[in-house]
Parts: structure tokens; C-alpha cells; sequence
């Protein structure tokens, strides 16, 4: 399979990363900011940096639809993953009208409402994965994994 994980750095980068049992044997390429942490635990993987700050930031939000639609054209992927931020609305825009398949990891710290991104991202994906029983008050139909640190 051909995976793409699309992530900002810190804390959503940790949790897709502990999820390497799942993703370790797969081709596959990381979408991240281009900061200390995620440069070294990255290190020997193919990654394409994106640009921030996301949040509120339409031109970073320009620059990143069009690293996007670089990045997908190149890499091809069937599967995109992302637990967040703000870096996944643009490819799992144009990834959805591609007809990629979207997986959202629901973060560990976002048990009593969903995230930010989750609420923007949950039409247009095919799976939740939550880490906690209690997100399935926001994701009826997603899927539990327990926790991923």
C-alpha cells in the first residue's frame, strides 16, 4: 500500500509515529513541519515539509494546497493518515476529490469534544480511529485502537 502521513510536528507527529506496527512495512512518505523534532525523529524517511503556521494563516494555507497538489501527483497514494493539524485540511481535500482513502486519528488529548480538524475533516473521511471510548460521544462510527502513547 502506498500510505501518505500528513501531520504537524510535536505531539500529533508522536502519535502516528507509535503507530509504526501498523505503517512500518508500507511505501509510504511523511507530510511535516520542518522543526528540530520532527527533522530528527524523521530522519531516513521521505518526507516533504510543509509550511506554517497553520492556523489562520491563508497563505500558508495557499502554499500548502499547492505543495499538495505536488506531493499527491508525485507520490500517488491510496491511503492518506493524518492526526492533525491544520496541514491535513489540503490534502485531504484534494486527496478526497482524487479518490484517496482518508483515515483521521482522533488525538489522545481530545476526549471530551473533537478536535478542531476533526470536525473539519470528518465528512470526507472513510475511518475515525479513536483512542478512547469516550470519543465515540463526537465519532459514533469511528473505531477504537486505544491509545497510541
Amino acid at each position: 500500500m502506498r500510505l501518505g502521513l500528513i501531520t504537524s510536528s510535536g505531539g500529533h507527529l508522536a502519535q502516528l509515529l507509535s503507530l509504526r506496527e501498523w505503517w512500518g512495512r508500507e511505501d509510504r512518505f511523511w507530510v511535516s513541519f520542518d522543526t528540530p523534532d520532527a527533522v530528527e525523529l524523521l530522519r531516513g524517511e521521505r518526507v516533504y515539509w510543509a509550511h506554517h503556521p497553520t492556523n489562520r494563516d491563508p497563505v500558508n494555507l495557499g502554499r500548502n494546497l499547492a505543495l499538495a497538489a505536488k506531493v499527491l501527483a508525485r507520490e500517488r497514494p491510496e491511503v492518506l493518515v493524518s492526526a492533525g493539524a491544520g496541514v491535513a485540511l489540503p490534502f485531504f481535500a484534494l486527496g478526497r476529490a482524487a479518490g484517496v482513502g482518508l483515515v483521521f486519528l482522533e488525538v489522545f488529548d481530545r476526549i471530551e469534544a473533537p478536535s478542531l480538524t476533526g470536525r473539519l475533516l470528518r465528512p470526507w473521511v472513510g475511518a475515525v480511529a479513536l483512542q478512547w471510548e469516550e470519543q465515540r460521544r463526537a465519532y459514533p462510527d469511528g473505531v477504537v485502537i486505544g491509545r497510541t502513547l
